[in-house]
C-alpha cells in the first residue's frame, strides 16, 4: 500500500505582492484604492484568472489594517451573517450560489449599503449574464465592473516556477512544457496539479519528472485536455 502523506507544504500566501498584474492593472488599481462607502465592484473572468486571489489578498490587506471582513462563497454554509463590526463584504464565484445563497447574498447587499460597507464580488461572467435572481444581478452591476484577463504563457510559467520554488521542488522545463501543452491553462487547475505532484513525489520518494507526473495522472485517472 502506497503511503500518501499529509499536505505538509507551505500554504499559499495570497497577497498583492505575489499577484502578477498582467493586463489587469486598472482593476487591481481600483480595488487597492477602494474605501468604505464606495460603489460595489464586480470582477469577472474565466476560472484561473486570479479572481479569488484578488479577494483573498484584499481581505488580508484590510484585516492587517484592523478591519473586519465578511467572506461568502458557495461553500459557506447558511445562514450568512456579517461580522459584528464589518468594513468589507466579499462574495466569490457568485455564479455558483444556489437559491438560498442568492437570497442571503441579496440581504447582505442591502445590509452593506445601509452600513456603507465596501463590497467586491466575483463571477465567471458579467452580472447581466449570470443565471441569478434579477434583484441580485442588479446589485452586482451597481458599480464598476472589470473583466480580468488570463495570464500569458510566460506569466503562467513564472507563477508555477515561483510556487515550485516555494515548495522546494525542482521543476524542469520538460515538466513545465508537459503541464502547459496537455492541460487547459487554467492557473487554479495547474496549481492544484502542482500541489498533487509535490505530494506524490514525497510519497514516491522520487524527483519530479514527466514519467512521475504521468504515473500520478494514471493512478488518479486524470486526463489531459
Amino acid at each position: 500500500m502506497k503511503q500518501i502523506p499529509l499536505s505538509l507544504g507551505p500554504e499559499p500566501d495570497y497577497t498583492f505582492d505575489n499577484l502578477l498584474t498582467g493586463a489587469n492593472v486598472a482593476a487591481l488599481t481600483h480595488v487597492l484604492t477602494l474605501g468604505t462607502g464606495a460603489p460595489p465592484v464586480f470582477l469577472w473572468g474565466p476560472p484561473g484568472c486570479g479572481k479569488t486571489h484578488v479577494l483573498r489578498a484584499l481581505a488580508k490587506r484590510w484585516q492587517a489594517a484592523g478591519a473586519q471582513v465578511g467572506w461568502y462563497d458557495a461553500d459557506t454554509p447558511l445562514p450568512w451573517e456579517l461580522p459584528a463590526h464589518p468594513s468589507l463584504l466579499l462574495m466569490d464565484d457568485c455564479q455558483r450560489f444556489d437559491a438560498g445563497q442568492q437570497h442571503a447574498a441579496f440581504a447582505l447587499f442591502v445590509e452593506a449599503a445601509t452600513m456603507g460597507l465596501a463590497v467586491v464580488a466575483t463571477g465567471t461572467e458579467p452580472p447581466v449574464d449570470l443565471a441569478l435572481r434579477e434583484d441580485l444581478r442588479t446589485r452586482l452591476a451597481w458599480g464598476p465592473t472589470f473583466g480580468l484577463q488570463p495570464l500569458s504563457e510566460a506569466e503562467i510559467r513564472a507563477v508555477l516556477r515561483r510556487d515550485a520554488d516555494r515548495r522546494g521542488l525542482v521543476l524542469s522545463d520538460d515538466v513545465m512544457d508537459y503541464l502547459l501543452t496537455r492541460f487547459a491553462r487554467d492557473l487554479k487547475h495547474l496549481m492544484t496539479l502542482l500541489e498533487g505532484l509535490d505530494e506524490f513525489a514525497m510519497a514516491s520518494k522520487r524527483a519530479v519528472t514527466v514519467p512521475l507526473l504521468r504515473q500520478m495522472l494514471a493512478d488518479q485517472g486524470a486526463h489531459a485536455y
